[in-house]
C-alpha cells in the first residue's frame, strides 16, 4: 500500500521560508507571487492493504514522529 503524508504550517503559524522564497522569487522579478508556505511531504510503501487499520498506523506515525501537531496540520492520501 502507498500513502503520501502532507504536512503544512497551522495558518497562525508565521512561515519564514516562505517569506524568504517569495522575497528570493520576486528578486528573480516573479512581482504577482502573494505569498507562499513551505511545508513536507512524506510518500510511504506498507505491507498492508489499504483499510481502516492502515490508516491508523498512518496516523499513529504522524502523531507519534512525522508531525508536530501543535504547530503543524496533515492530510493522507492513500495513492
Amino acid at each position: 500500500m502507498k500513502a503520501r503524508i502532507i504536512v503544512t504550517l497551522k495558518e497562525s503559524i508565521l512561515d519564514p521560508q516562505g517569506e524568504a522564497i517569495v522575497g528570493a522569487l520576486k528578486s528573480l522579478a516573479f512581482e504577482s507571487i502573494l505569498s507562499i508556505r513551505q511545508g513536507k511531504v512524506f510518500d510511504i510503501v506498507l505491507d498492508d492493504q489499504p483499510s481502516e487499520t492502515a490508516k491508523r498506523k498512518l496516523e499513529q506515525m504522524c502523531e507519534e514522529l512525522l508531525v508536530n501537531t501543535v504547530i503543524e496540520n496533515y492530510t493522507i492520501e492513500i495513492l
